[in-house]
């Protein structure tokens, strides 16, 4: 757990100065106060100032971790993992896992990668007043299905050109539509736009 102890006028003072250095918020940390300020003799000769230790207990680091020992635990998969938390973005990477155990964890098209990153959004952020941005991935997974997202994209635009009609790709997520549409949205002779219901809403690419 972090912790730091900070010396101010007053214990409110301390204790706000300790918890912008932990990025944290007052119900995510332990208090001790070590000494509560003295004016000294008349007011002046032998005065002191407040010193706090604040600790944090349940900030969204500690919140992560205690999840993520569970469900590993619940699923029985062995596998290490890394948190980052700064400028309140999380980042939780799992960076060794068996292969069976891996495509577990990511689901098909990255369906339960996604469903386990929403629920680590709604555990981080609960009763947080600053919204934590939550991005969780397993070995690099995301960033080489953007690489596969960006390729198909690509293919299909030249299909769509080829046999001068629409093609229709399968169903996907919010974020793997966006990447479709991010990639050709500059090709002059191409246009994109989605249609359909959750969760079987899909990317459409046309000739303009």
């Amino acid at each position: 757990m972090k912790d730091v102890t900070i010396v101010r006028a007053t214990v409110d003072e301390a204790v706000k100065a300790a918890l912008e250095e932990l990025k944290a918020e007052k119900e995510e940390v332990d208090i001790e106060v070590i000494s509560e300020p003295s004016k000294g003799l008349f007011g002046l000769i032998g005065s002191k100032n407040a010193k706090v230790k604040v600790t944090v207990n349940n900030g969204p680091e500690e919140r992560t971790k205690k999840f993520f020992d569970i469900l590993l635990k619940k699923m029985d998969i062995e596998a290490d993992y890394e948190v980052d938390f700064s400028d309140n973005l999380l980042k939780v990477d799992i960076v060794r896992i068996d292969e069976n155990d891996k495509g577990i964890i990511i689901g098909k098209r990255g369906k339960n990668l996604d469903e386990i990153q929403f629920l680590l959004n709604l555990i981080v952020n609960k009763g947080r007043q600053n919204y934590v941005r939550v991005i969780f991935n397993v070995e690099d997974y995301r960033a080489k299905r953007e690489e596969t997202l960006k390729k198909l994209a690509n293919k299909m635009a030249d299909k769509c050109r080829y046999y001068n009609h629409k093609v229709r790709l399968e169903p996907m997520n919010p974020y793997e539509r966006r990447i479709i549409h991010s990639t050709l949205q500059d090709e002059e002779d191409i246009i994109t736009y989605s249609e359909g219901e959750e969760p079987y809403r899909k990317v459409v690419i046309d000739i303009k």
